[in-house]
């Protein structure tokens, strides 16, 4: 079985738990990382939105935080998307959010038309695409001149520092043992932090997406730089 398929096959297995264990294992400030992306997008964003697609949607907590932010700051977005590859994430996805759209498909080959969204957005997903260069070419494709990537994702630190090495114990040996017992896959939560480790850094993530054709708005690293926000804009023609 090939990598991403593998990966696939995983997210399906540990569906069931895995709201309870993000919000466990972040101690719930995955929420306030999701919030300051979502009103950041808005404050940079003029014109009005017909479109926002949520790539690797999960079990749909980031189109939650696009909707929350919506309402709050009055702009309002005529239409929400969220694609997966997992029929079991997006199983949970549509139970818990009624008011967007979800189709299984990969960030390689999104279901919409090109130059059709505002905002394209992927929280913690991109370390899981084998082939991220198609990925972020594809991303370009379906944004419109002037639109936004939003990729909220755990970089590896350029210097390691004191709190680096107890979020990388944590990682390593607490996050496999939590994981372990409460979704009773252990493979899974092995997979995250060895990802995160074999992941890229703020400033090779950034330059993968200029690579592609996008230009750095606005980059910012949270709590100690665990997690890092990258929004980036297509170029207007």
């Amino acid at each position: 079985m090939q990598k991403q398929e593998k990966i696939i096959n995983m997210f399906n297995e540990i569906s069931s738990t895995y709201d309870l264990l993000n919000r466990l294992l972040s101690f719930g400030i995955d929420k306030r990382w999701r919030q300051k992306a979502c009103k950041k997008c808005f404050s940079l964003y003029e014109p009005k939105i017909t479109k926002i697609i949520d790539v690797a949607c999960g079990t749909g907590d980031m189109l939650y935080f696009w909707d929350e932010a919506s309402k709050k700051l009055n702009k309002p977005v005529k239409e929400y998307l969220g694609v997966d590859p997992s029929v079991g994430m997006l199983a949970v996805a549509k139970e818990k959010i009624k008011f967007a759209k979800f189709i299984e498909g990969t960030a390689t080959a999104l279901p919409a038309k090109d130059n059709s969204a505002d905002f394209v957005s992927i929280s913690y997903g991109i370390r899981n695409v084998v082939a991220r260069q198609d990925a972020w070419k594809e991303f370009y494709r379906v944004l419109k001149p002037g639109g936004l990537l939003v990729v909220l994702e755990f970089t590896k630190p350029e210097k390691e520092n004191v709190f680096g090495q107890f979020t990388k114990w944590y990682m390593q040996k607490m996050i496999p043992f939590i994981g372990k017992i409460i979704s009773k896959h252990s493979d899974a939560y092995t997979y995250l932090p060895d990802s995160i480790k074999a992941f890229e850094t703020t400033k090779s993530l950034k330059e993968e997406m200029q690579s592609a054709g996008f230009k750095e708005e606005f980059i910012k690293g949270y709590s100690f730089e665990i997690s890092t926000l990258f929004i980036m804009r297509k170029p207007k023609a």
